[in-house]
């Protein structure tokens, strides 16, 4: 594990920036475009080239009412990206977005630094103990339910006060499964069993998580509550007011931002942090 290189990458004065590489044929914008191994590994390229600090692969999409794949069929998809990145690129920090235990066993054993789990270790419980086995840094997302189910779970009397408690759940049992503090990350989970108000009100009080001490990640990338606010059913289309919430995430002192489109916000995350800190 490259731990100083990742904790440099985590609390650098500057938001970093976690790029997003779906090996997938129905993720909700990205779906079936790096399916094919070369075009998975020419747009990890096209990240690394534009900045990306993290990169996080993925081989089960997470959308809402999105199909489950067995952890077999997500390691045959992501196992030839990540062993090829890996020799690649040695020094490149990799994250895996996996909620099977299995899964984060294999990538792990071949050097993956970060498990980025959307259910918090609630799916597979196990991966806590692969986790706490590895040394490996451990991203939290607070979501209720799952694919099929999340959007009935969205239902909340202060989404702020409620996401926090129920992440800080999670963050204990990773703790009593024995991972580091220092090793957890904390996501509270745009669009996991959140409507589009309930994903605002979240990120207008952002500083509720980054005043822990947890370093912070946020997803905003194209998701469903942009499309709302604009009115643009397109995700390809929501970059504009992906960067205004990049925005946001840099006056809060989020510490990564999970994104698709690197360059822009890399150029977003400059200008913001010039301002927030003339």
């Amino acid at each position: 594990m490259k731990t100083n290189l990742l904790l440099e990458i985590i609390y650098k004065k500057n938001t970093s920036i976690m790029g997003v590489l779906n090996i997938t044929p129905d993720s909700f914008s990205d779906g079936g475009l790096y399916y094919k191994p070369e075009d998975a590994i020419n747009k990890a390229k096209q990240h690394i080239k534009s900045g990306v600090d993290i990169l996080d692969i993925g081989g089960q999409s997470t959308r809402p009412g999105a199909n489950f794949v067995s952890p077999e069929e997500e390691l045959n998809r992501i196992l030839p990206i990540v062993r090829t990145l890996r020799k690649l690129h040695p020094n490149l920090i990799l994250s895996v977005d996996t909620f099977h235990s299995k899964v984060a066993e294999e990538v792990l054993n071949i050097g993956v630094d970060v498990i980025n789990d959307v259910t918090g270790g609630r799916h597979d419980p196990k991966i806590l103990d692969v986790i706490s086995a590895s040394k490996c840094t451990f991203v939290i997302t607070h979501s209720r339910g799952n694919s099929k189910t999340m959007n009935d779970f969205a239902c909340y009397k202060n989404v702020g006060v409620e996401v926090f408690n129920e992440l800080m759940i999670q963050v204990d049992k990773a703790i009593n499964a024995g991972i580091s503090s220092d090793r957890i990350i904390i996501d509270p989970g745009l669009g996991f069993a959140k409507d589009n108000k309930q994903n605002i009100t979240l990120l207008a009080n952002l500083e509720k998580f980054t005043n822990t001490k947890y370093p912070v990640l946020v997803g905003p990338s194209r998701k469903r509550f942009i499309g709302h606010v604009l009115n643009e059913s397109d995700p390809k289309k929501r970059l504009l007011g992906s960067l205004a919430v990049v925005c946001r995430c840099v006056q809060a002192k989020v510490n990564i931002v999970r994104v698709h489109d690197i360059k822009e916000t890399s150029q977003v995350i400059n200008m913001s942090n010039y301002l927030w800190n003339y």
